[in-house]
C-alpha cells in the first residue's frame, strides 16, 4: 500500500462523501479507492469511515485522523515544491465553476498564458451562475459575486467590480431615457432582472447620490438567472441593466449600450474565490487563485472604496 495515496483517497472520500465521486476526481477506479482506504483501516487498526449502500459518513476516529492528513496533505506538496531541484511547475487536475461572462470576457482570453506558465495543470471549467455543492461535487473552487451565501467556506476576496447601469438605444427610443432611477419604478419602464443563487429571488439596487438613495426593484419582462443571458436580454433590448464595466465597456464602445445616471453611485460587487474549509489547498490550487487575483487586478481591483465612503460629503 502506498500510504501517501491511501490518504490522499481517504481524504477525498470524507470530502465527496462517495466512493465514486472520490474515484472519478482521483482518475481512478473506485475499487482501487476503496482498498486503498481498507488497507489504510486495516494498517491502522481503525474503522474510518461508516458505509451505508446510499452514503458514506466519517467515524469519529476518522474525523481526528482527516484534520491531521489533510494539513500533512497541505505540508507535504509544500516541502515538495519548496525544494530547490524540484520541479517548479505544479501538475494535476483542477475542477471549478465561475461565472459565464467572466469565463468567456476575463478568463478564456487570458488561459493561453496560464497555460504557457502551468503547462501540467488540467482545468474542468463548469461556466454557470448556479449554486455549486463543492463538496458533494468535489469542485476545488467557485469564483462568485457577491455575498457568499455558504458562510462555512474558505474564500479569498480578489476583486471589486465597480457597477453602472446601461440600456440599449433601441429600449430607450422606445420608452424614453430616464432621469432619475426612480422613473424605472413607474409602468413605462422595465429592468431585466436577475435570479441570485439558491433563493431564486431578485434583489432591489441600491442606488445613491451625496444624501440621496434609491433602491430600485423595477418590474420585468425577464428574468434570468446566468450573466450572458442577462446581457443578452438588456442588448435585445428587454430592459436596463446594471452591469459590471468589463461586461459592459466593449458594448458601449460600439453603440450598443448607452449609460444611464452617469453622476450616481451604485456599491462595487466583490468577487470571491471560494474553496471548502477543510480540504488542503495543493499548489495548482494556490496558482490558480494567484492567477484569478493578478487577472483581477487590470479588470477589478480590490479596496475601491464603498458608497458610505464616497458619500461622506
Amino acid at each position: 500500500m502506498d500510504r501517501f495515496d491511501a490518504m490522499k483517497a481517504f481524504a477525498r472520500v470524507v470530502e465527496a462523501g462517495s466512493f465514486t465521486k472520490a474515484a472519478a476526481t482521483l482518475q481512478m477506479s473506485r475499487t482501487s479507492v476503496t482498498q486503498l482506504v481498507q488497507q489504510l483501516e486495516a494498517r491502522l487498526r481503525v474503522r474510518l469511515l461508516n458505509r451505508t449502500t446510499r452514503k458514506v459518513n466519517v467515524t469519529a476516529d476518522g474525523a481526528v485522523y482527516y484534520e491531521r492528513v489533510v494539513r500533512l496533505l497541505a505540508e507535504l506538496d509544500d516541502t515538495e515544491a519548496s525544494l530547490p531541484n524540484a520541479s517548479a511547475t505544479p501538475a494535476g487536475k483542477l475542477k471549478v465553476d465561475v461565472p459565464s461572462p467572466l469565463a468567456r470576457m476575463i478568463l478564456m482570453p487570458a488561459l493561453p498564458a496560464f497555460h504557457a506558465r502551468y503547462p501540467d495543470i488540467q482545468i474542468d471549467m463548469g461556466v454557470s451562475d448556479r449554486t455549486v455543492d463543492l463538496i458533494g461535487d468535489s469542485v476545488d473552487c467557485v469564483v462568485r459575486g457577491g455575498v457568499l451565501a455558504d458562510q462555512s467556506l474558505r474564500a479569498r476576496h480578489v476583486g471589486d467590480l465597480q457597477l453602472k447601469v446601461y440600456a440599449a438605444p433601441g429600449y430607450l427610443a422606445r420608452c424614453g431615457t430616464p432621469s432619475h432611477p426612480r422613473e424605472l419604478e413607474g409602468t413605462q419602464h422595465r429592468i431585466v432582472a436577475f435570479l441570485w443563487g439558491r433563493s431564486g429571488k431578485t434583489y432591489p439596487i441600491a442606488m445613491r447620490r451625496k444624501g440621496e438613495r434609491v433602491d430600485v426593484r423595477g418590474q420585468y419582462v425577464v428574468a434570468v438567472d446566468d450573466g450572458n443571458a442577462y446581457l443578452a436580454a438588456g442588448l435585445a433590448g428587454m430592459g436596463v441593466l446594471w452591469l459590471p464595466d468589463y461586461m459592459a465597456r466593449p458594448h458601449v464602445a460600439n453603440g450598443e449600450l448607452q449609460p444611464l445616471f452617469p453622476d450616481w453611485l451604485l456599491d462595487p460587487m466583490p468577487l470571491y474565490v471560494a474553496f471548502p474549509p477543510n480540504r488542503y489547498v495543493s499548489t495548482r490550487l494556490r496558482v490558480f487563485i494567484d492567477w484569478i487575483v493578478e487577472l483581477m487586478q487590470e479588470h477589478g481591483p480590490v479596496g475601491r472604496r464603498r458608497l458610505d465612503e464616497n458619500n461622506q460629503d
